[in-house]
């Protein structure tokens, strides 16, 4: 796929997320790596979604060499690229502060598997990362020790990260971890939760 076109499905994606109040303000950011140039497509910081544009956005090397781009990338770009650098399977990484998976960030409680959508859209629970240092590599370093083969993570006290192999999967993943997190905190409230057997996630995994 074209830059013109990885960019033009990026920013379709993080409008989508906007819309959907997975992010609000300039908060949350998201981006796509394009194996082939080597280059990282970025939404960039301080810019309102209310308006962005495909202009806005910031294309640079992993090392945070800019390309293109008429703004600085987002202020947690290291995170970024340190997943790109630690996982050559994926291609897009979307972080949001989604209101009800950010209040289990808060909390630095992770969300079980209570829904059968959960495990080919998150690989399975949502984990905790631990705290690290907005804007540097080490939250990025951090989610990795907990995620595995999962497609998404808490980032504790900040908010959500989904990571896959393509923007619109990624997007997904991102979707049904809020959603997760908002039934999640129903059950919680209404009474004792039933979390789906680990012998069923199992076999969903593998059918």
């Amino acid at each position: 796929m074209s830059v013109k076109k990885l960019k033009t499905e990026l920013l379709d994606v993080t409008l989508e997320s906007y819309e959907l109040k997975l992010m609000a303000g300039t908060s949350g950011n998201a981006s796509v790596y394009d194996k082939e140039s080597q280059a990282m497509i970025i939404t960039p910081s301080s810019v309102s979604y209310d308006g962005m544009t495909i202009e806005d956005l910031v294309v640079m090397k992993l090392d945070g060499t800019i390309i293109e781009g008429k703004h600085d990338p987002s202020s947690e770009w290291k995170m970024h690229a340190q997943m790109y650098l630690d996982r050559e399977d994926i291609s897009c990484v979307l972080h949001t502060h989604s209101p009800y998976a950010t209040g289990f960030a808060v909390c630095q409680e992770g969300i079980p598997v209570i829904l059968i959508e959960m495990v080919p859209f998150l690989g399975g629970d949502v984990p905790v990362a631990a705290f690290g240092m907005p804007g540097t590599a080490e939250l990025g370093l951090e989610a990795l020790k907990v995620m595995n083969d999962r497609k998404g993570c808490l980032l504790a006290n900040h908010g959500t990260l989904a990571i896959g192999s393509s923007i619109r999967s990624t997007f997904m993943s991102s979707i049904y971890l809020e959603d997760a997190a908002k039934i999640y905190h129903i059950a919680k409230n209404a009474g004792n939760v039933k979390v789906i057997p680990q012998e069923y996630v199992e076999a969903m995994r593998n059918s």
